[in-house]
């Protein structure tokens, strides 16, 4: 089975509800599924620390004490991230995942965070049954152009 890319995008940072059910979805049919948040932080988690939301679903938070709002970050904050980017690198190469949800890259990317190029790389490189969910405002040009679906929600926040 081919693995596809998909982003769900929109203006304004929100969460993707249908994203996560998706995911959990997929899982109870009992093919494991990898969810990473980029941004979000301060429950001390980590790449080192997943947690295991049933029997095929784990979920890694970035290891940063705080939730990130913009690219004025610390060392520590960005090193987290880092950290979290390198272990998505690891886990979609690896092959183990059915599908893996890449929370916020997007904002990641547009932070500074994580360079736009090693995440066309990943996806270029990744096994062809791996599937991808990118999710996030800020989404680069480059990755809406080698999706394979592409949602935008255009009223999905509140005002």
């Amino acid at each position: 089975m081919e693995g596809s890319v998909q982003v769900f995008t929109s203006q304004h940072r929100t969460f993707f509800t249908n994203v996560m059910v998706q995911a959990m979805r997929v899982a109870e049919q009992g093919l494991p599924v990898l969810i990473m948040q980029f941004l979000k932080g301060g429950i001390g988690q980590g790449p080192e620390n997943p947690m295991s939301m049933g029997q095929n679903l784990d979920w890694v938070r970035c290891g940063s004490l705080t939730c990130i709002k913009g690219p004025e970050v610390d060392d520590q904050t960005r090193a987290a991230v880092q950290a979290l980017w390198a272990h998505a690198q690891l886990a979609v190469r690896g092959g183990v995942y059915g599908l893996i949800v890449l929370d916020e890259l997007s904002l990641a990317i547009d932070f500074g965070l994580v360079l736009e190029n090693e995440v066309l790389t990943l996806i270029k490189d990744r096994p062809s049954h791996v599937e991808v969910i990118f999710t996030g405002a800020q989404m680069p040009e480059s990755l809406l152009e080698v999706a394979d679906q592409v949602t935008q929600f255009r009223r999905n926040y509140l005002v």
